[in-house]
């Protein structure tokens, strides 16, 4: 039994390490929430049934956390972009929503409009937009116009980058938070 899970959970709950303990064992063992409730009062401290539900619940959700950490772990080991610094968010996430913002930049992607944008070669554009020092924007913008990368236009040039920096936005993670 993982004491950071009882401890975690006996603050949220407000009761004591020990009675979430009691119960996370009795829990493990099959023990149906009823029965604990009425038969195992004196292992539980008197805990009624809400209360031994919202324990089964918090555990479940926090191995469902770990796991799901775990599978973003090997995944972004695989793919080489594992640091430190990321390894340590990821460890030090809470919540699944967490977890999953923090692993959203590294997420395998389906082809998007900032995606087909990259490919057109627009990317440089929209580091240029994105660093916002003055400039001539149209004038930066004709010099990524490209028949055979089919971008045409100045306003197609434009509409890529932004849709490039649409993405970075969404994929981090104190703008998702914000």
């Amino acid at each position: 039994m993982n004491p950071e899970y009882i401890n975690r959970i006996s603050a949220v709950l407000g009761i004591q390490a020990w009675q979430v303990e009691k119960t996370g064992r009795l829990l493990g063992e099959g023990a149906s929430v009823p029965f604990i409730a009425r038969y195992r009062k004196e292992m539980t401290g008197s805990l009624d049934e809400e209360v031994i539900t919202q324990i089964r619940d918090h555990f479940a959700r926090l191995a469902e956390l770990d796991k799901r950490r775990e599978a973003i772990l090997e995944n972004l080991k695989e793919q080489g972009n594992l640091s430190q610094e990321l390894e340590n968010h990821l460890m030090s996430a809470v919540t699944l929503a967490e977890l999953e913002d923090l692993y959203l930049p590294f997420r395998p992607k389906k082809k998007t409009r900032a995606s087909i944008a990259r490919e057109k070669g627009l990317e440089p554009l929209a580091r240029m937009l994105m660093a916002q020092n003055p400039m001539d924007v149209t004038q930066k913008a004709t010099l990524f116009l490209n028949k055979e990368k089919e971008v045409f236009t100045i306003e197609e040039a434009l509409a890529g980058a932004r849709d490039i920096i649409a993405e970075w936005i969404n994929e981090t993670a104190s703008a998702r938070a914000r």
